[in-house]
């Protein structure tokens, strides 16, 4: 038995369980794919099953609305993905009929799509032998040959495709390239000792032969991630929720948040800038601090919950006592209970369109389980 049967024998027998990889059509592994980029499996298994629900197929996503496609996406992170989705979903609908591309070139034409997204659809759905490189497949490849150079180099991955590209199975491209992603993930384990006893290709590795194995492969120091203080406000009236629309472009573009500011204010400083938006506060509370890691930076935040009284326009319009006026904001697409504050567009939303319609990302999390807990 040489190593292609033997990898692929051991996933026959140990592969996981996975809902993408039970009907494999085109559309399922797109999804799935672009899902569990930079984000773990577990946590990917209830958005996709949600997200298929929802939007079954590549016309369903492409017809979907921006609030929709981002709801189904909420707490998942890294939103640009599943806006390139959508975007690709209508660039399938007007370039390929809605048939989803069956080359490895076809898709790489696509919004969103890489070298890796492409090879994973065409080997896995459409079989042709062509390796998906990812992280699995770089550290296997890196101790397998034993590579010592920076494995997140171009020049690495480079590599990496042509060893893989020589040895893939033209037979089962899409089982190979899903052996070496199980075997990386459950047996040639980063950051720890693989287990080298159940590897089906200890018998092939260099890195194993040399008893190097952890020391491979290699990867550059990380950098020391930026941290920002900001202060986040949760400020109810009238029985509903301030929240406004964050900017097209940018960290989290488009995604809705409750009110923040920069830098770490009092409880004092907190109800004046309360004030600042027309609000008369009744009571404040403290709420838990939060901390929100991204891939580069960290928010620390500090958060308060607000609970007011009258409002008055703050540009000097105080007309709406009792109640927010509506001062509509030509084309910013946002619902009617829309404010113009202090050149800010914010609106008021109840507790269930927090759950089931506006997109708040995770960075806010622990604020908005607060709301729907209280």
């Amino acid at each position: 038995m040489d190593r292609t049967e033997k990898l692929l024998s051991w996933y026959d027998e140990n592969r996981r369980i996975l809902p993408w990889r039970e009907d494999p059509s085109p559309y399922h592994v797109w999804i799935s794919e672009i899902m569990l980029q930079q984000t773990r499996v577990e946590a990917v298994k209830s958005y996709y099953s949600a997200f298929l629900e929802e939007l079954p197929s590549v016309r369903a996503l492409a017809e979907a609305g921006e609030d929709e496609y981002l709801k189904l996406w909420e707490g998942l992170g890294y939103y640009s993905r599943v806006r390139n989705l959508h975007k690709a979903a209508g660039e399938i609908m007007e370039r390929y009929d809605g048939e989803m591309p069956r080359t490895y070139e076809e898709l790489r034409s696509l919004s969103g799509i890489g070298e890796y997204t492409a090879a994973a659809i065409a080997s896995i759905a459409f079989g042709e032998a062509v390796p998906a490189i990812d992280g699995n497949l770089l550290r296997i490849f890196s101790r397998l040959t034993g590579y010592a150079e920076n494995i997140l180099a171009s020049a690495a991955k480079k590599e990496a495709f042509r060893y893989y590209s020589d040895w893939i199975s033209p037979e089962r491209p899409g089982a190979f390239n899903q052996a070496l992603m199980d075997l990386g993930a459950m047996v040639c384990l980063p950051n720890t000792a693989p287990q080298c006893a159940d590897c089906p290709l200890s018998s092939y590795c260099a890195a194993h032969e040399a008893g190097n194995e952890t020391a491979l492969p290699v990867r550059p120091a990380k950098k020391k991630r930026a941290v920002d203080k900001m202060t986040v406000f949760v400020i109810h009236h009238d029985g509903r929720i301030l929240l406004n629309k964050r900017p097209a472009q940018g960290l989290l573009a488009g995604l809705y948040e409750f009110p923040n500011v920069s830098g770490w204010m009092n409880e004092k400083k907190a109800l004046q800038y309360a004030q600042s938006l027309g609000f008369s506060a009744l009571r404040i509370v403290r709420l838990p601090d939060a901390k929100h890691i991204f891939s580069h930076r960290e928010w620390h935040i500090r958060g308060y919950e607000i609970f007011t009284g009258d409002w008055n326009d703050p540009a000097g319009d105080d007309t709406a006592t009792g109640g927010p006026a509506a001062e509509k904001a030509p084309g910013a697409g946002l619902p009617e209970e829309e404010l113009r504050i202090a050149g800010r567009t914010m609106f008021l939303a109840d507790s269930a369109e927090l759950e089931s319609r506006w997109s708040i990302p995770s960075a806010f999390a622990a604020f908005r389980s607060h709301l729907l807990k209280n």
